[in-house]
């Protein structure tokens, strides 16, 4: 019995050991990976290799790493403390049954369920579930959570919203428009959360039910004003005045419907207006996207009868250099969008924007350029370069028109003659309206001088590679018929018809297809758009198409020429289609490649490199048709010669009569009588 007793206390101390054992593992283990750092990656960094992460105790979900040169970035974050157990009252600390996690996308698959929850324990104004949210820290996974739950809110309340539904909405909504937490945007997976939120914010508010004169809602981070409206009003001004960093400094932003608007009401109606300062940025971090939003973000809820309204935007960066966009915000495609808006006017405090709200476009704002390339080199280039221009191009035409009888007796030279005197005339128009548009300083001030200028400058810009194209077309009919079967009128009159009919047509077509809609003109400068309606295509591909059929002429003009002997009876005309080609041979890459480096800069317009060379090209075309248009042909090298040698023997005959006259004067009739006796 007593060695009975003994085993039985053998075996209960070594149980109890073991488990000691066993338990003093766990722990250190436990220590261990409590002690190892969360968000690290194990492993080698591989460059664009991933991995994944747990997040740090008492929060769900995970954290994703990418390698980049030889570092893990954190690229994703899914880390929450917010559940559906978990945001009501009382439940802060509740975990989940089993253990069970209740990933966000199961619960965003199952949302009916807490949005019943919510209408059963808080129908009246949703506040039930305020508290919690507001305590929860700002990471991404929590602020995810929060966006589907008010996308939830949004789509399932069918009722119309009274304004203590409103007020916990905005609270919500207010959390996670911190701009504290605007960089944990970033992390989270679905790059759409921030253009999800604002749809949300604006669906609910478009039931909002405003039974007394106005609604004012305001938050740090979100402000609604709702008013009603008639069309007995003489216009409604909603302002706003919201913080934009963490500072006293305070952006100021205006919606104004205008009485003539108003009147279209046919009965009392109401509008809502949203302010945001914060989501331009949010907008920017969670769809990496390269714009900058200068001020607040302004929705507008309002009868569709109203088509138009005016917005005024405090700019945020008061920036004299950097132009300002007005914009709207497509639902759809989730992007700002310039045909929502017309820049009105704008200064360096301020833009006044004329947008038109609909079902697609219901926010709006204002851009900032990145960045600015009104560099002081580029305006001096522009300038002195178009200075020598229209000067070079005034010498040309004088030197045409003065050696013209001598240089185009044939009439091939004639017709050559013609071509070159109208590429320079043409592009003398051309620098003339260039340096119209550039003092109407862009269209937000003179919108119609500013369509003005620029569809001259398109036209006589396309005007200058029409009437190379015709120079090519004069080689091609010199080559391939012989001259004098058409008569000289007929020709004249072909030229004329491709040098100004075409470039007429093309712009004509540009300006009445786009200006409608505004997508004419680019918002910073009196040009062709690109951004929206690629209307500088118009101008780009005629223009480069021009440069490749020369450059093809020319070549058939090498193959073509090298046939005729140099005695033969076509030697002469030969000699004026080589003298053609030549001319084409060098003005024509020139023009090609001062609008191929034009091209270059709408690409890659942040390169001040390419705007050097388009400036220097562009500015000085005129100095190289002057040079290579005239100085080197040698038939005008010797009519010049010709005429001031002309003027030369012209001027020293009357010296040598003037002279004659004041050393002999008249002689009367008695000196004539002697000397003949």
């Amino acid at each position: 019995m007593t060695h009975s007793l003994l085993l039985h206390c053998s075996v209960f101390l070594l149980l109890t050991q073991s488990c000691r054992t066993l338990c003093q593992a766990a722990s250190k283990s436990k220590e261990k990976v409590s002690a190892k750092p969360h968000g690290v990656c194990d492993g080698v960094c591989v460059d664009n290799s991933h991995c994944s992460q747990p997040c740090p105790p008492d929060t769900e979900g995970n954290m994703g790493f990418l390698c980049r040169q030889k570092k893990w970035h954190k690229i994703t974050d899914t880390c929450r403390t917010l559940t559906a157990f978990s945001i009501f009252e009382g439940h802060l600390n509740l975990a989940s049954p089993f253990g069970e996690d209740i990933k966000t996308n199961e619960y965003a698959s199952t949302s009916e369920t807490i949005t019943d929850m919510l209408m059963q324990k808080c129908p009246k104004d949703l506040s039930c579930i305020i508290t919690n949210i507001q305590h929860s820290p700002r990471i991404p996974g929590n602020i995810a959570f929060i966006v589907q739950l008010l996308q939830n809110i949004s789509t399932a309340l069918m009722t119309h919203v009274d304004e203590a539904k409103m007020q916990s909405y905005s609270i919500m909504a207010n959390h996670i428009l911190n701009s504290k937490s605007i960089s944990n945007w970033t992390f989270i997976p679905e790059r759409n959360s921030s253009c999800v939120l604002l749809h949300s914010v604006n669906t609910f508010a478009r039931k909002l039910l405003i039974n007394k004169s106005s609604v004012d809602i305001s938050d740090v981070f979100i402000h609604t004003i709702g008013t009603t409206i008639s069309g007995d009003n003489n216009g409604k001004n909603l302002s706003f005045s919201m913080r934009v960093n963490d500072t006293d400094k305070e952006v100021t932003g205006r919606v104004l419907i205008s009485r003539d608007e108003l009147q279209k009401l046919p009965f009392p109606s109401q509008v809502v207006s949203i302010a945001f300062p914060t989501l331009g940025a949010i907008l920017e971090a969670s769809l990496l996207e390269k714009v900058t939003v200068n001020g607040l973000v302004l929705s507008v809820i309002m009868p569709k009868k109203l088509k138009r309204i005016s917005l005024i935007f405090e700019k945020i960066s008061k920036s004299e250099e950097k132009r300002t966009q007005c914009v709207g915000w497509h639902s759809l495609e989730s992007r700002w969008d310039q045909q929502a808006c017309q820049t009105i006017q704008e200064n360096s405090q301020q833009a006044v924007c004329k947008c038109r709200p609909s079902k697609l476009f219901t926010s709006f704002s204002i851009l900032m350029s990145p960045h600015s390339l009104e560099s002081p080199i580029l305006i001096y280039i522009t300038y002195v370069g178009l200075g020598i221009s229209i000067f070079s191009l005034i010498l040309c035409l004088s030197i045409e028109a003065l050696v013209w009888g001598q240089v185009t007796k044939t009439e091939i030279s004639y017709l050559r003659h013609l071509c070159i005197a109208n590429v320079a005339a043409t592009l003398l128009m051309a620098d003339v309206w260039f340096i119209v548009a550039s003092f109407l300083s862009g269209p937000t001030t003179h919108h119609n001088g500013c369509v003005a200028a620029t569809f001259f400058v398109h036209f006589f810009y396309l005007s200058v590679f029409f009437w190379m194209l015709a120079k090519a077309l004069l080689i091609l009919y010199g080559i391939l018929i012989v001259f004098h079967t058409l008569p000289k009128s007929v020709l004249v009159a072909s030229l004329f018809s491709v040098g100004y009919g075409c470039p007429l047509i093309i712009a004509v077509i540009t300006v009445a297809a786009t200006e409608p809609g505004k997508g004419y003109l680019r918002p910073e400068a009196c040009w062709l758009n690109w951004d929206t309606t690629k209307a500088l295509l118009a101008f780009v591909v005629p223009a480069l198409a021009i440069v490749v059929v020369n450059l093809i002429t020319v070549t058939l003009v090498i193959v073509k020429t090298q046939r005729a002997a140099i005695g033969s009876s076509m030697f002469q005309e030969v000699r004026a289609i080589v003298r053609i080609s030549k001319n084409i041979a060098i003005l024509t890459p020139l023009l090609g490649l001062t609008w191929g480096f034009g091209i270059a800069t709408v690409i890659n317009d942040r390169s001040l490199v390419f705007h050097i060379l388009f400036s220097l090209l562009n500015a000085f075309q005129g100095f190289f048709i002057l040079v290579f248009g005239t100085i080197l042909d040698p038939k005008i090298r010797e009519a010049l010669k010709n005429r001031v040698t002309s003027a030369k023997w012209i001027s020293r005959i009357s010296e040598n009569l003037s002279s004659d006259f004041s050393c002999h004067p008249t002689k009367g009739p008695s000196s004539e009588t002697r000397l003949s006796s």
